[in-house]
């Protein structure tokens, strides 16, 4: 979790690959769900930011969507 700014950069690893990236958080934009594409595997990752306006955080979860669940 980090401090919330109007934009935010956080590292984050490819669930897939394990390679470190940069992505940009725009924290105007609210809560947010989209993907990106590894640049070192090219598979897409899914990324979800939750805004935590009572504690001032921003909460970034990194999904493999690969993962099954039964």
């Amino acid at each position: 979790m980090v401090s919330i700014a109007s934009e935010t950069s956080q590292s984050i690893e490819c669930p897939h690959c394990g390679h470190h990236l940069h992505i940009l958080i725009d924290s105007s934009n609210g809560d947010q769900d989209f993907f990106d594409e590894c640049p070192n595997c090219c598979h897409d990752i899914h990324i979800a930011v939750h805004l935590d306006e009572l504690h001032k955080k921003i909460d970034v979860k990194i999904i493999s969507d690969d993962e099954q669940n039964y």
